[in-house]
């Protein structure tokens, strides 16, 4: 039988090829709930909390792949809201980090709340700087870049969000994620009224996406986000 660590890291690998490639997130469900399972009868609560952790954002990837207004996020805040009590109680600050992450995205990307959103990203960031990886760093830098450029309006300090978290992105060196993280800065750059480098960021997306194997509705948005950017240009 395998450990709930070991469960862990495949469901967690599992479900980040489904979320980028394969969209059949069935397999990484049924090894993280046997991961969370295992730890639980075997009294480990930092593998317990990041299986839920892990469990909520696969609710999240499974819905950012249909209708958004259909999705669960009562079941995706409580899961994430039940392993951020567990890292709580024991000290886990990389663990939490991840789940205020997962906390700001329940209510940013499924409710359009950025107001409840950004004091989790806002957590999430001071504790992912000193505690968390580079993949949960980035996102946070990315979820609050976007709000500086597409909400406040404070387009400079979006980018710096930005730039930082792609940075990581490369740093991390998943292929997977740096399509994504290219495009939403060439994104960010076109709504800071950067065409030239907005263009150059674009196709390179396109280009990332289409070489990482992404599925097709992850390098549709890429290629559309690329033809706004030529319309911009035009």
């Amino acid at each position: 039988m395998e450990t709930a660590g070991a469960l862990l890291a495949a469901g967690t690998e599992a479900m980040i090829e489904a979320a980028f490639r394969t969209g059949d997130f069935l397999p990484a469900w049924q090894m993280l709930e046997g991961a969370r399972r295992q730890a639980c009868d075997a009294d480990q609560p930092v593998e317990e909390a990041a299986a839920l952790t892990r469990l909520g954002m696969l609710a999240h990837f499974a819905a950012l792949g249909g209708d958004l207004t259909r999705a669960d996020w009562a079941t995706e805040e409580q899961l994430f809201t039940a392993a951020l009590r567990i890292q709580r109680e024991i000290g886990d600050a990389s663990g939490a980090a991840e789940s205020l992450f997962g906390l700001g995205l329940v209510h940013q990307v499924l409710r359009g709340d950025w107001t409840t959103a950004m004091p989790f990203y806002t957590e999430a960031l001071a504790l992912a700087e000193s505690y968390a990886d580079e993949m949960v760093r980035s996102e946070v830098h990315r979820h609050i870049g976007f709000f500086h450029v597409f909400v406040a309006g404070d387009t400079e300090r979006g980018l710096r969000h930005l730039r930082m978290s792609q940075v990581l992105r490369e740093r991390y060196g998943d292929p997977r994620r740096v399509a994504t993280g290219t495009l939403a800065l060439g994104e960010a750059e076109l709504a800071a009224g950067n065409v030239p480098e907005a263009l150059r960021l674009l196709r390179e997306a396109v280009h990332q996406a289409r070489q990482a194997g992404l599925t097709p509705q992850r390098i549709s948005w890429a290629e559309h986000a690329l033809a706004d950017a030529e319309r911009a240009a035009a």
